[in-house]
């Protein structure tokens, strides 16, 4: 028994996916989103602690206004009352995490434009082949005999 004909389009994106730019596309999206962890942890583990420790204990994920007009001491107590809020602490730590990946990618694209000019620069010319080497060759002949 022979197996169905796959349709023409199978091929057409079996070789669209199998394109270089595709599959670096698709491993920088998933090292990027591996990125995006490791810098969130960095805001939240790391820097808002440090900020707080500066701002007298200021803990930007608590920060945020209740639209109903009641005082909650924390978000997750406004979050469990249902009250609708207007999280800023946590739109500032999304900012803050944009801000350093988006400072990581530029250094990470400097690093590399720099790294390629001087790959670039390294390759000397190469060597003219042998019929390159014979064409100049009668070249200069029929130049000189004219």
């Amino acid at each position: 028994m022979l197996a169905p004909k796959p349709p023409g389009w199978v091929a057409d994106f079996k070789a669209f996916i199998m394109r270089g730019n595709v599959v670096d596309l698709a491993v920088g999206i998933i090292i990027g989103a591996a990125f995006t962890g490791v810098v969130g942890s960095l805001v939240k583990d790391v820097i808002n602690p440090l900020i707080g420790l500066f701002t007298g204990g200021l803990d930007f994920s608590n920060v945020f206004i209740a639209l109903n007009g009641k005082h909650f001491d924390t978000l997750a107590e406004a979050q469990k009352a249902g009250a609708a809020t207007v999280n800023v602490g946590l739109f500032l730590n999304a900012i803050l995490q944009f801000l350093i990946v988006s400072f990581s990618v530029f250094w990470l694209v400097r690093v590399l434009t720099h790294l390629k000019v001087r790959e670039d620069a390294k390759p000397a010319p190469a060597a003219p082949t042998k019929t390159e080497v014979l064409l100049g060759e009668i070249r200069d002949l029929l130049q000189s005999k004219g």
